[in-house]
């Protein structure tokens, strides 16, 4: 089989379409079509429903696309590897994290540019319920997330405790006070963040649990969006303590602490597979967000 045309049709499902394939590879349209071709003859397979105007995948397309991920996993492996050889401080990192994660990650994305500035590292954005499948099926090396994975094949260590933090403007009647009780909440507008999470579901039960109604008559698909509507004094939040830490020591804006609520421990986890080789950069990162956490 030939790697290269599995690598093209690889790069068209990603693209979803031949002619941003063909953009991204710098090859013709009619040349990145018939490599397909060629794939899908040698393998006695249609891989492509062409009598769709979008693209979709035949049964045997999911499961080539499935094989060419891993072999684009290992095929950057071996360069990498190479590289490595050539130069100790070379290479590439990939770890994949949600926008609540991706945050704590600055100090440590500081700290290993300053010590490996030739690696280069890509941070990529993923749903959190998705880094376990994208680091099994090679998609990612390390990932950030706030949950136990609960899977064999995936190593999964604290690197971080935080909180929820019941978040309000300065200018919200509940500011001057130090806590309040959940019983107290039940006329607030929450604005909600529309992604599902573990935390979510905690601060719903313990609404029900109280029998206290949570308006969330809003939701914000990011946490920026969040804390600027929250700023404004549209209405309060729940949202990690390491995401408003800024904006609490600039009194833009102000944490109480809800007692209900006050156990609700956020872990950070770095996760990687068991039985897959990390690069040494993927080493080197794993030592330094170990080493901070355990300093």
């Amino acid at each position: 089989m030939d790697l290269t045309t599995l690598r093209v049709f690889l790069t068209v499902v990603e693209e979803g379409s031949f002619s941003k394939a063909s953009e991204k590879l710098l090859r013709t349209q009619p040349a990145v079509s018939l490599a397909v071709q060629r794939l899908e003859s040698e393998l006695g397979e249609k891989l492509i429903d062409r009598s769709r105007r979008e693209l979709l995948l035949t049964d045997a397309g999911e499961v080539a696309l499935d094989y060419a991920r891993r072999f684009e996993s290992l095929r950057q492996q071996f360069s990498n590897s190479l590289e490595e050889l050539r130069d100790l401080a070379a290479g590439r990192l990939t770890i994949g994290a949600n926008e609540s994660s991706a945050l704590y990650l600055l100090q440590h994305l500081r700290a290993f540019r300053k010590q490996y500035p030739k690696v280069q590292v890509r941070i990529q954005r993923s749903r959190s319920s998705r880094i376990p499948e994208q680091l099994l099926t090679g998609q990612l090396e390390i990932g950030v997330i706030s949950y136990e994975p609960g899977h064999r094949q995936i190593v999964s260590r604290v690197i971080y405790t935080d909180h929820l933090a019941f978040i309000l403007s300065p200018l919200h009647p509940l500011a001057p006070r130090r806590s309040v009780s959940i019983r107290e909440l039940g006329l607030e507008t929450f604005i909600a963040h529309n992604v599902v999470s573990p935390y979510r579901q905690v601060v719903l039960r313990k609404f029900q649990e109280h029998r206290v109604p949570l308006n969330m008559d809003v939701e914000m698909p990011t946490i920026e969006t969040i804390r600027k509507l929250v700023q404004r004094n549209e209405g309060v939040t729940f949202l990690p303590r390491m995401c408003v830490d800024q904006e609490i020591q600039q009194g833009s804006l102000c944490e109480i602490e809800v007692p209900e609520l006050k156990d609700v421990k956020r872990e950070i986890r770095v996760v990687y597979p068991r039985q897959r080789h990390l690069s040494r950069a993927a080493q080197a990162f794993l030592e330094l967000v170990q080493g901070t956490e355990n300093g």
